[in-house]
């Protein structure tokens, strides 16, 4: 609800907070508010709502609920893998692991999915390097004596540091660059196995 970069046109001044009103059919007569996840009772949010400027004639047909994430204490129960330590031939994937995001549960399960075939098959479990967006939440994820562990996102906070000392856009390239140097070796060591599997079946 930050207004960063918003000025409000009559009196040219930043407003204290902005609503963002997402569409939600084709026809644009249905908007929703964005973030507005709340445990006040339906009453109280139609009074509250209809206080912003432009909504005190709005209809409100769905109000906002607080949603819960669910998810396990990773890094006492999941190897890097994402098998569960007591018994190996169990995945987990997804938000259930403990991340937070559309890409990054869905990223889980692709290693998940990955890891669980090459236990068929007999393969080691493909880990990604640390220096790559996966590796580094699978690390956090999964990084053994976390106290208080809570649900992350991919962010470059998560990266191992650069030999060198950067800012801004120039670090946030140099991380990127060597992550996707590093998962290209990471991909082509995992088709090496793979082949050497293959052949010797």
């Amino acid at each position: 609800m930050g207004p960063v970069g918003l000025v409000e046109p009559r009196s040219r001044r930043q407003p204290f907070a902005a609503v963002q009103l997402r569409q939600d059919d084709a026809e644009g007569r249905l908007y929703n508010m964005v973030g507005f996840q709340t445990k006040m009772t339906h009453p109280e949010q139609r009074r509250v709502f209809r206080m912003i400027p432009g909504l005190d004639r709005a209809e409100f047909v769905r109000l906002g609920s607080l949603h819960r994430n669910t998810y396990v204490n990773a890094p006492d129960l999941l190897l890097p893998s994402l098998q569960v330590a007591a018994r190996r031939s169990l995945f987990l994937a997804g938000q259930i692991v403990g991340v937070e995001g559309y890409v990054e549960s869905a990223a889980m399960g692709m290693l998940a999915g990955l890891n669980a075939v090459r236990l068929l098959r007999g393969e080691p479990m493909a880990v990604p390097p640390r220096t790559t967006a996966l590796g580094s939440l699978l690390a956090y994820v999964t990084e053994r004596g976390r106290k208080g562990f809570q649900p992350m996102n991919a962010n470059y906070g998560l990266f191992p540091p650069l030999p060198r000392a950067l800012r801004g856009r120039e670090k946030k390239l140099a991380l990127a660059e060597r992550g996707l140097d590093d998962i290209r070796r990471w991909r082509d060591g995992l088709a090496g196995v793979a082949s050497g599997a293959a052949s010797v079946a």
